[in-house]
């Protein structure tokens, strides 16, 4: 599992408190970052961002997070928890896929696949993306897209869906695939869910070098659309955070004056430029 690659969650100002709600339903969790911005928690040593910053978005069942639970009791107990004040979209039952399975959308808005699988896998949940509405049909092109992109990628398994469920030919009921060691989901849906990708969602990408964050940068906004501070739409609409690690280093430096010097550096960049937040320090 690749911990420089993880989804992040768009918060409405109540990040630490759902960090907290989430520690409290997860077993082997904990928050590591608590800010009044930035939140990560860990589940089972896999990590989940939240940025607690405002209302402008808001996470939606584009991107949900499957859950590999360890048996039918925790299945169980993870589902009265998430479902408590949010809302069931597939009830706990049995299906073909699992024997013991629901989807939910917790009191925070975010998405989760639950379910049973005897064989222990080394990633607690991975992120599932959906793609609907104009997106509908094009989950195979973006697979192929992040696996030629990413290195140590592989696409692990397609499966379509079977004639009469009101699909159309080709398209993708489960696929699973993995980009730089980090295991990820996906699948078409043609019913109307009355969402899209947003910033709600996105990836971040921690990069070693200026060299990295130029080649993810410009292979993933082909098509796409650049963003601010690092963030980007690729071809699909999707959002990433190609972000340098050496950022993280001059933001959070301990010195007030000059982390402050690289903050607002950075707030005014679209890719993130490392020397140029070095000269403005050092200005």
């Amino acid at each position: 599992m690749n911990n420089d690659i993880f989804p992040c969650i768009w918060f409405n100002q109540n990040g630490s408190e759902a960090a907290k709600f989430y520690t409290s339903v997860f077993k082997n969790s904990k928050i590591t970052i608590d800010t009044s911005m930035v939140i990560n928690i860990e589940i089972e040593g896999q990590k989940l961002m939240f940025l607690s910053v405002g209302p402008q978005f808001k996470p939606n069942q584009t991107l949900s997070l499957m859950l590999n639970c360890d048996s039918h009791e925790e299945v169980e107990s993870c589902y009265q928890k998430l479902s408590e004040n949010g809302k069931v979209m597939m009830e706990l039952d049995s299906y073909p896929w699992s024997e013991k399975y629901a989807w939910v959308e917790d009191q925070y808005g975010i998405s989760w696949q639950l379910y049973y699988k005897q064989e222990k896998t080394e990633q607690k949940f991975a992120p599932t993306m959906m793609f609907t509405g104009n997106n509908a049909g094009k989950c195979r092109e973006a697979i192929n897209f992040y696996t030629e992109i990413f290195p140590n990628s592989t696409i692990e398994n397609i499966m379509e869906y079977p004639e009469g469920q009101g699909e159309a030919k080709g398209n993708i009921a489960h696929a699973q695939f993995v980009i730089n060691d980090y295991k990820m989901k996906a699948m078409d849906s043609s019913h109307n869910h009355n969402a899209q990708f947003s910033e709600g969602t996105s990836m971040v990408v921690m990069t070693n070098n200026q060299e990295e964050t130029d080649f993810y940068w410009n292979k993933l906004t082909e098509d796409g659309e650049e963003s601010m501070c690092g963030w980007l739409k690729d071809k699909f609409g999707f959002s990433w955070q190609i972000t340098p690690k050496r950022l993280i280093e001059l933001t959070n430096n301990g010195n007030p004056e000059t982390s402050k010097k690289a903050f607002d550096a950075m707030l005014k960049m679209k890719k993130i430029i490392i020397k140029d937040i070095e000269d403005a320090i050092n200005s």
